[in-house]
C-alpha cells in the first residue's frame, strides 16, 4: 500500500487522477451522496468531498481504507453485498475497480438497488485493446495483471439490464502524457455511465 501512495504522488498518476476526478465532477453534477465502490485509499473521492459531495468509499480493505482521509465515509464491505439501505445514494462510481470484483454482475444488481429512482452510475473502466494496457500488462508485477474481467461488452451488457447505457472512450496516454482521444487504441479508459431503469 506504501509503494502504491508513492507512486500516486508522482506527476505522471497525480496528473491521471486530476483527469479522472475533472470528468467525474462533470458527470456527477446535481448530485449529492456518492457511494465510490472499490475506493482503496480514496485519492479521488477525497477530491470529490473538497468539491462538497457527500462520499462514501466502500472497499474490502481495511489496510486501504485506513489511508482514506476523513472526508470520506469509509466503509469496509464487498460490492457483491452492500451493507446499504436501498434508494440511498444519488451516484455510484466505480474508478478502475470494477473488473477486478470477482462477481460485477452481483455488484451492478447492488449498484441499482442501492441508487435513488434515476440515480446515476459511472464506471471507469481499464480498456484492455489499449496501449497503455498491453504496455503495463507486459510487465508481470503490475496492478492490471490482477484485472479479473477484459471483456468490456460483457461488462457493459451485465450494465445494460439495470440502467439505460453510453458509452465513451477516454483518457489517452503515450510515454506518460496524456490528452484528449475516442481513439480506442490510446484511450485508457472505456467509460460506461448509465441512469438507474426503473
Amino acid at each position: 500500500m506504501d509503494k502504491y501512495l508513492k507512486s500516486c504522488e508522482t506527476e505522471f498518476w497525480s496528473n491521471v487522477f486530476r483527469a479522472e476526478l475533472e470528468y467525474a465532477l462533470q458527470e456527477l453534477k446535481g448530485v449529492k451522496d456518492v457511494l465510490s465502490v472499490g475506493c482503496g485509499p480514496a485519492v479521488i473521492e477525497a477530491g470529490l468531498a473538497e468539491h462538497g459531495f457527500n462520499v462514501t468509499g466502500l472497499d474490502i480493505s481495511k489496510e486501504a481504507l485506513r489511508r482514506a482521509p476523513d472526508s470520506v465515509r469509509a466503509i469496509v464491505g464487498s460490492a457483491g453485498n452492500m451493507v446499504f439501505s436501498d434508494s440511498c445514494f444519488d451516484a455510484v462510481i466505480y474508478i478502475a475497480s470494477m473488473q477486478f470484483i470477482e462477481d460485477y454482475r452481483k455488484a451492478v444488481k447492488e449498484t441499482a438497488r442501492v441508487l435513488k429512482t434515476g440515480g446515476k452510475l459511472l464506471a471507469m473502466l481499464l480498456n484492455t485493446e489499449s496501449d497503455f494496457f498491453k504496455n503495463k500488462s507486459s510487465n508481470p508485477t503490475s496492478y492490471v495483471n490482477r484485472i479479473r474481467h477484459t471483456d468490456l461488452k460483457e461488462i457493459e451488457r451485465a450494465i445494460a439490464e439495470h440502467f439505460s447505457v453510453r458509452t465513451e472512450y477516454f483518457l489517452g496516454i503515450r510515454d506518460e502524457k496524456i490528452f484528449q482521444t475516442q481513439d480506442s487504441r490510446l484511450a485508457s479508459l472505456y467509460i460506461i455511465k448509465g441512469n438507474k431503469i426503473e
